[in-house]
This record gives C-alpha cells, structure tokens and sequence, in this order.
C-alpha cells in the first residue's frame, strides 16, 4: 500500500485536513509497515549520496508540539550519518538581521549528495513575521515571491525541494503541551510562550494556509501531514520521501555505472602497466 501524501494545490484550508487519519491503520500495522519503507529510504538516500548529483532539503513547519523534532529522529533513524544533516532557525541574531531575510538560509542548504533537514525555515520570515507584526505587511507579503524564487534557484541547482507542515488539532496540542508538565524527561522542554502562542491560533492558521496556498509549485510541494497521531505522521512522510527519491534512481544508477565502469578502466590499465 501507499501511504504518501498528495501535493497541495490550489487555495488550503486547514480545517479541511483530518489531523486524525491515519488511513484505517492502527498503530502496531503503521509501525510494522514504516519498518519496510524505511528501509527503502535508506537505499534511496546511499544511492544520492553515492551518484552525487542531486541534494535533498526535507523543510518542516508545524505549531509547537507538532513532532518537528520527533520526525527528525524518524528520518535520521533511516539515514547516512555521513550525508544527513539538520539546521534550526530560531530568533535572527543582530548579525543575520543585517542581511535579507534569506541570507541565513542559503549557507545552509546542501550540497550534492548531501540531505539536510529544516527544523523550521525561511517560512518563519512569512508566519512568526506576520502573526506577531514584526515587520510591516508591505514587506512580508513580498516574500512569498521571493521564497517562490530562492527555491526555483535551489531546484535548478538539483536540490529535490521537499515540504511538509505537521498539521495537529487544538486539543492534541494542549494534550501535549500539559503532557510536558507530568513528565519529567520531557520538563527542559516546559515554555511558557508555547502557551501565549496558542493565544494566536487563529492567525498562524491564516499564515499557513497563504504559505501553503502561495508556496507550493509543482518542483518544491508542500505536503499537510495529518500529526495528531505521531505513528502515521512518521508513515506518511517516510512513504512521501521515498516516493519522491524514487524517480531519480534511473539516473542515480546511470551515474553510478558509469563511476564504475571508469575505475574498472583506471585499475585495468594500472594493471597493465605493471611489470
């Protein structure tokens, strides 16, 4: 079965989108199968690595408590330590504000063969940025274009451009946000502005749903992954990646044949040269 996640298109309306699938599975039968397709993704991400032509940028946005940091774990479970790698972006600091707001990206996205994930993103500049006023509104509403443009750029430099915002519910959140607060392994993670940034909700909705409405060109999707159910949100992006690595194992296999037919060739001829 397939369990990747469809592009969006068109005008988004979160309210749409189930938070709660999870495809008539339970959680044992999506654990069992995110074994399989795993495996599958680190295949895919050894065959990048190895041809060298193409980069992977995974980006995910999500509210607080979301799972941003538990998918990671997910990914990188399946992934090359030597080639995967993750970048957060928090606050800009004096020296990153100095700059266009992109500027801090851009040094971070990775070269060929190299995967690297987003933990949060340059969409800070167009959701934190626009719920809380930071900037005025003639600014940040540029910047949908400008990030439109800086992921064509990345694209025709052969980085596969993959997005996914962690979709939860209001009530998973709060579940989780009081969570934190009886157990203690999960404690450090305790902040009280988790808690005033729910008194946005209602605006990050409306940021979201421009980002996703504005943001998602055939070449860099943005995929709403249903996250009240951290098992099928770890299914369904796991599935999405390696339905979208697939397409380039051809020429991945390609390149590599060719790898290896030149250095049959080199050790022949060192071969011959011997006495």
């Amino acid at each position: 079965m397939d369990f990747a996640l469809t592009p969006v298109r068109g005008e988004i309306r979160l309210g749409s989108i189930d938070p709660e699938f999870d495809a008539g599975l339970d959680k044992d039968q999506g654990e069992e199968l995110l074994k399989q397709v795993g495996k599958e993704l680190s295949d895919l991400l050894d065959l990048l690595f190895f041809a060298g032509q193409h980069s992977l940028l995974v980006v995910l946005q999500g509210r607080d408590t979301s799972g941003k940091d538990g998918t990671i774990r997910r990914i990188l479970s399946f992934a090359n330590a030597q080639s995967c790698s993750v970048s957060s972006f928090k606050v800009p600091t004096p020296k990153e504000l100095a700059h266009d707001f992109l500027w801090r990206v851009h040094h971070e996205t990775p070269g060929r063969g190299e995967s690297k994930i987003f933990n949060r993103s340059h969409y800070e500049d167009v959701l934190v940025v626009r719920v809380h006023d930071l900037v005025p509104k003639e600014v940040w509403a540029k910047r949908y274009g400008a990030i439109n443009a800086f992921e064509e750029l990345l694209v025709e430099a052969n980085t596969i451009v993959v997005k996914f915002c962690l979709h939860i519910s209001k009530d998973e959140q709060e579940q989780r946000l009081l969570d934190r607060e009886k157990e203690v392994e999960k404690a450090w993670k305790l902040s009280a502005g988790d808690w005033k940034e729910r008194e946005h909700w209602d605006k990050y909705t409306e940021a979201y749903e421009a980002v996703l409405s504005k943001c998602s060109p055939e070449h860099a999707p943005w995929y709403v992954v249903p996250s009240n159910k951290k098992w099928f949100r770890d299914l369904a992006i796991v599935s999405t990646l390696v339905k979208t690595l697939r397409d380039h194992v051809p020429s991945w296999m390609q390149r590599l044949e060719k790898i290896g037919a030149e250095a049959k060739a080199e050790l022949a001829e060192y071969r011959a040269s011997l006495p």
